[in-house]
Formats: structure tokens, sequence, C-alpha cells
């Protein structure tokens, strides 16, 4: 049985995935499951940092289960598969808390594009990454030629995906992929995570939004973000909000 399993203890939200017959390869259970948790996480102000790990010590994620999608008509595929695990990898990559991808093992195809939307990414000395959609006769679906490409150098990613290539823990460190190497990558998650309290959730969350709109994440909803969070510090916001529920004309001061 498969699923995605949410744990929320002390500021930190672990969200791990559960499928280690198939090397935690997501099935469209899993991908509801991360929907629904994503949605719970952006909606509890006492999560201030999340940690997205797989269960087992073979792998993080070897993509998406063939089980999943092999059946499924062209329109399927594309409408719905490939559509649905791009908006839900979209949530996790713009998630106003800051995310840790915890890569306790082999990361490929759509276990890479999730570990892509993390903040930052620890990897096992023995974690390889893969994009291997081309062995299979597809193409990556979930971002994999899109925001891995501002990760990941151009020609790391041509070698990934046009001739099979992988990557090893050291090359991904190497180029910036991985922020760090560790042999218990859920401990150095934990201990990065255990820094969060002592800093401003809105000043980590602000800066996020500022970051995402330079590197051209999400960059429209990242603008619009953060104009909105400075309007509503306003007295202007505060008198027009009274004076619809007033029914009268506002008295605008530009402060």
């Amino acid at each position: 049985m498969s699923a995605v399993t949410l744990h929320i203890s002390e500021g930190t939200a672990l969200v791990q995935l559960e499928n280690p017959a198939k090397l935690n390869a997501f099935t469209i259970e899993m991908l509801d499951n991360l929907d629904a948790h994503l949605t719970t996480i952006e909606r509890d102000p006492s999560v201030r940092v999340v940690i997205v790990t797989g269960s087992g010590e073979k792998a993080f994620c070897t993509g998406a289960d063939i089980g999943a999608w092999g059946h499924l008509s062209p329109a399927e595929f594309a409408r719905h598969w490939v559509r649905d695990g791009h908006r839900i990898f979209d949530k996790l990559a713009t998630l106003s808390k800051p995310t840790i991808g915890a890569l306790n093992g082999h990361t490929f195809g759509g276990g890479l594009e999730l570990a892509a939307a993390c903040d930052i990414r620890l990897l096992t000395p023995r974690a390889t990454l893969a994009l291997p959609e081309a062995r299979v006769g597809i193409v990556p679906g979930w971002s994999g030629t899109q925001r891995l490409t501002r990760l990941i150098p151009e020609p790391m990613i041509k070698e990934m995906t046009l001739f099979g290539r992988r990557l090893t823990a050291d090359r991904a460190l190497a180029c910036g992929f991985a922020a760090a190497i560790e042999e218990d990558v859920l401990t150095a998650a934990d201990a990065i995570a255990a820094e969060a309290p002592a800093l401003s959730p809105r000043a980590t969350e602000i800066t996020k939004n500022m970051i995402h709109a330079a590197v051209g994440e999400d960059r429209g909803a990242s603008v619009e973000a953060l104009g909105s969070a400075a309007i509503a510090a306003t007295d202007d916001r505060t008198e027009g909000v009274a004076a619809f529920q007033e029914k009268r004309k506002p008295t605008f001061e530009g402060n």
C-alpha cells in the first residue's frame, strides 16, 4: 500500500513518501495525499519548516509508478497525471514555509522533480540522481526540463535526459544542487529545522517570495504576494474595508 504521511511536531512538518516496495514511486493516491498535506501545512501557523523525505534507506523516490499511469489514454496522461503532478509540485515549491528535501537514497524522475521543488536539499553519499523518462518513451513532466534547469547546469541536464547518465551525490554538491552530503540526512535536516524558531516567519516568507521573483519561480504570484502584504499594513486598507462595511465613501490619506 502506498501513501504520503504527515507528522507535525514542535513546528516541523515531516512529509514522508511511503511506498517502499516500489522505492517510493508515486501513485495517484500519493499525489492526492501530498496535495492535501500541503494545504494543511500552508494553513497551519504552528508549522515553521517542512522536511520531505522517503521511507527506507534505498531511495528517496524513484519517480512515478508505471502501474499508475501506463494504462492512461494520451489525453488522460497529459491532462490529469502530468498537469496534476505539476500543479502539486508547484504547490510545494511556493509554500510560504521553508522546505528541506532529505534525499535518503536514489532520486529519479518525478522524485528528482519533487526534490527540485524544495528550498534546499541534503543527499546521502550513496544517492544518485537521474531523469530516465526516455527509457520508457516519455519525457519529464513535473518540471524536469523547467525548474531543474535553474538548479542544475544545462549540460548536466542534457547528459541525464539525452544520454541516461546518472548524477552522483558529489557532482550534485559540486554544481550547487545539494546543500550538503550527510550520512544521516534526516538528522541533518532536523538540525537545520531546529534553527527555524529563532527566525521571523514573516521575514522568511517574504524573503522566499523575493528570491522566487528574482529567479522566475511563480514570479507573478510572488510579486502580487509582496504587494498585497505591503498594502495590507496600510491605514488606507483599514479605511477602505471599514468604509465598505459601513456603506460610506472612504477617506484615503495615503498612509
